[in-house]
């Protein structure tokens, strides 16, 4: 008797030792399979995801989560491909918007050392002035954008919205009545608090507001709500749906802007975003509202 249960504990034993042979074969082949899949996900184009021939949940379980770091590997390559088209397009727009000042101010130049007309010569000087103003402007913007997108690193603090707000039109107060515009402004007398970094704050606002002086038709309306919720709408008859959807794009201008650079919304953008706010344009019945939440 005890040589029989003998015999089969040995057959017992030799069948779990088979088994876990198997098992451990097949592991190392969805091992295998993984490092592999792994390896060539990484260095090719594809949106396909590493799948396995085992039904061992463990290793199923590793596939989906290597899965789950593809997936976000791949999001940060294409945000970063997207940035580099971005410098790309920027780096032409930069290339092309001082070269054309610059070739101007050459070509003038080149008129007046040929002209003995007191008149054509000052009228050059007028042109070429015009130009090296441009050319001065889209340098500070330039500047100021690579500023500013830096600028939210700084330390935050809690700051009253309506304080902010007040501030800003305060300092546009003189530009604002040279274009005979009488800001309508509504704010809750509770004091609306966010934690933000005031220069940006400050940036936005001015950014938005210098907006208005260009386009609006002779009016704006300035909205603060206990939301955290601000709006800026003027009327502005030469701007169409079509514009106001680019307004937001770098280095873009509506033809009818003087003095325009297509920086300011695009910066305003930035630095709402990098605070973690949100902002949008909308143009209904000739009137456009730029809309921003914190």
């Amino acid at each position: 008797m005890a040589i029989l249960w003998l015999s089969v504990l040995s057959v017992f034993l030799l069948i779990i030792i088979v088994i876990l042979w198997l098992k451990i074969v097949l592991m190392r082949k969805a091992a295998r399979e993984i490092s592999t899949a792994f390896a060539d996900r990484l260095t090719s184009e594809t949106n396909v995801l590493i799948d396995i021939s085992s039904h061992d949940r463990y290793m199923r379980s590793l596939a989906a989560d290597i899965n789950a770091q593809l997936r976000a590997l791949r999001r940060e390559r294409q945000r970063y491909q997207q940035g580099n088209a971005e410098v790309m397009d920027a780096v032409t727009n930069i290339s092309h918007d001082l070269r054309t000042p610059l070739t101007a101010v050459c070509g003038y130049l080149d008129l007046l050392r040929q002209t003995d007309q007191p008149a054509d010569a000052v009228r050059y000087l007028n042109i070429m002035e015009e130009r090296i103003d441009a050319l001065k402007q889209l340098t500070e913007e330039l500047f100021g954008y690579s500023a500013a997108v830096s600028m939210v690193s700084e330390s935050r603090e809690e700051i009253s919205l309506n304080t902010a707000l007040e501030e800003s039109i305060s300092a546009y107060y003189a530009a604002l009545k040279k274009r005979q515009i009488t800001p309508d402004i509504t704010m809750p007398e509770t004091k609306v608090i966010r934690r933000l970094n005031k220069n940006a704050l400050s940036r936005i606002f001015g950014n938005i507001i210098s907006n208005a002086l260009k386009y609006s038709d002779g009016d704006l309306r300035i909205t603060l709500s206990e939301s955290g919720e601000i709006t800026f709408a003027n009327h502005a008859a030469a701007l169409d749906e079509l514009q106001v959807m680019k307004l937001f794009e770098r280095y873009y201008t509506v033809e009818n802007a003087a003095n325009a650079t297509g920086l300011g919304l695009s910066i305003a953008r930035e630095l709402t975003a990098q605070m973690g706010g949100t902002i949008a344009a909308r143009y209904e019945n000739g009137m456009l509202r730029i809309v921003i939440h914190f």
